[in-house]
């Protein structure tokens, strides 16, 4: 049990280490992109402190100081004209003053290629004269010279390896010259312990540049790198990107294009797929590489072409499809939207279809309660007519005449027939179309057919009282003046005429439904 939870709290703290790690690389990967947001103006920051000192030198034209000054602020920006300087600087000093201009301008040549005549002007210089206060400057010099031929051939160990062993001797003699209490001290320390493959000693040297310095600082991006190569030894991806960035970004903070660190970074993101993070890190590399006029460079930064050209690429065919995605996005939209437009279209062609037949539904009400009062109007008026017929011949005695009068039935069959003709012009006003809608339900050789001036008959009429609501037969009779047994055979003989004899009635319900 006890070695379960501890294997269960390694695994939590090395997945906690991970996650650490793949936190602060990110982090670091967005200050980087954020600093070269403003990359531009850390780059016109520098210019504009070198165009100070250059309108300082023209009031002084034979300042060797201040020449020293404009090279060494052009150094890792523009390497043609800190040459420039230097070589001035180096005709216009004497004795002494001399020195310093050729030993810097000797480490500067490697960077435009010219590898022997960096070595000839640097060793021409007599060691004899070189004070004891300047040999700091002599012996990082040749540090800086020596490495940089080494680096131009990284791919020819047997020649780049005996120039490595002299810049490591000069180091060891500048570490002599510095003090133990300075971060110069530390890093060149750390950068000897690296070099020498003493890697826990320079980490420790090298961890403590990168805490105790500023973000732009030279020493910083410089200790970063080399604690960038330590982790790619070790394989240990996430801290080889994180320093990659934090070395990267002191370089763009001050406006350094002498670089490495962002083509590397470059190339290491490009590996994990970002992409646009490898798009942009490369094509700045390169650009730093023209801009600071160092052949050595461009080299470095022409291998990564291809890499930046399949990186354009791949942007290029995302670009592509994501438009696809989106005109298919829009396509579809657009489709949805046209149909929805049609579905709208024809509600609202239903909507004006209903609003008709309520319309004419209201209308038909109107007219039908009409048709109904003077209905009722009618048969109060004839009711009241017989009262006085009836109170006129009991009065006169003449009730016999008055009961042949009502037993021949000729009285309800006048007001039948004018109930008839009043009932049919009000149901036909309602539903104009009732008859052809009943026969429709009928089968052709079953249809109804009306004489020539006939508006409904009797099967149409029992059909428009069952349509009105009227279902049961007793009431149909009553109205109609029918005996029950007349009305059930009525509704029988229509639906053995219908052609779907078990639906029929609800069929006739259903006539003149809106909608």
């Amino acid at each position: 049990m006890t070695r379960t939870l501890i294997l269960v709290l390694l695994m939590w703290l090395y997945g906690a280490a991970i996650s650490a790690g793949a936190s602060r690389e990110t982090n670091e990967l967005k200050r980087l992109d954020k600093a070269l947001e403003f990359r531009q103006d850390y780059i016109a920051g520098r210019q504009h402190c070198i165009d100070s000192l250059c309108r300082l030198l023209e009031a002084t034209p034979n300042s060797t100081d201040l020449m020293m000054q404009i090279a060494e602020s052009y150094s890792g920006f523009n390497n043609d004209s800190a040459l420039v300087y230097l070589h001035q600087g180096a005709l216009l000093a004497d004795g002494e003053a001399k020195l310093p201009f050729r030993w810097k301008y000797a480490s500067l040549l490697p960077l435009a290629g010219l590898h022997e005549q960096a070595q000839r002007e640097y060793e021409s210089v007599p060691f004899d004269s070189i004070p004891s206060s300047m040999r700091e400057s002599y012996y990082d010099a040749g540090r800086q010279m020596f490495s940089y031929i080494a680096s131009s051939f990284a791919h020819y160990p047997a020649i780049a390896g005996p120039l490595k062993a002299k810049a490591l001797e000069y180091q060891v003699m500048l570490l002599k010259e510095l003090s133990q209490d300075s971060d110069e001290y530390k890093f060149n320390l750390g950068e000897y312990y690296f070099l020498t493959g003493m890697k826990e000693k320079a980490t420790v040297l090298l961890e403590e540049i990168i805490d105790s310095q500023p973000a732009n600082s030279n020493l910083r991006a410089r200790a970063a790198h080399h604690l960038s190569s330590l982790a790619c030894e070790r394989g240990d991806a996430a801290s080889y990107t994180y320093y990659l960035a934090i070395s990267a970004t002191a370089d763009v903070l001050s406006a350094t294009r002498d670089v490495l660190s962002l083509q590397d970074l470059g190339t290491e993101v490009y590996g994990k797929g970002d992409v646009t993070r490898a798009h942009s890190y490369l094509s700045y590399a390169l650009a730093n590489a023209v801009e600071c006029g160092a052949p050595l460079r461009m080299i470095d930064a022409s291998r990564s072409l291809p890499i930046i050209e399949r990186a354009h690429m791949e942007l290029i065919n995302k670009s592509r499809r994501t438009i696809n995605w989106i005109l298919l996005a829009v396509s579809a939209m657009l489709l949805g939207l046209i149909g929805s437009m049609l579905v709208l279209r024809h509600q609202m062609h239903k909507m004006t279809v209903l609003q008709t037949k309520l319309r004419a539904a209201n209308n038909a009400k109107e007219v039908y309660i009409s048709q109904f009062l003077q209905l009722c109007s009618i048969y109060m008026d004839k009711l009241n007519q017989f009262c006085k017929i009836a109170s006129r011949k009991l009065a006169a005695g003449q009730s016999d005449e008055l009961y042949r009068m009502t037993k021949s039935g000729k009285f309800v069959e006048e007001q039948s027939s004018e109930f008839y003709e009043v009932f049919d012009n009000a149901f036909l006003h309602i539903y104009p179309d009732f008859v052809a809608q009943v026969n429709v339900l009928l089968r052709p050789d079953c249809r109804i057919e009306l004489r020539p001036g006939e508006l409904l008959n009797t099967d149409l009429r029992i059909l428009a009282f069952m349509r009105l609501g009227i279902e049961e037969s007793a009431r149909i009779a009553q109205v109609l003046n029918y005996s029950l047994n007349t009305i059930y055979s009525y509704r029988n003989r229509l639906k053995a005429r219908a052609v779907n004899k078990e639906t029929f009635e609800k069929d006739v319900m259903n006539i003149g439904n809106i909608g």
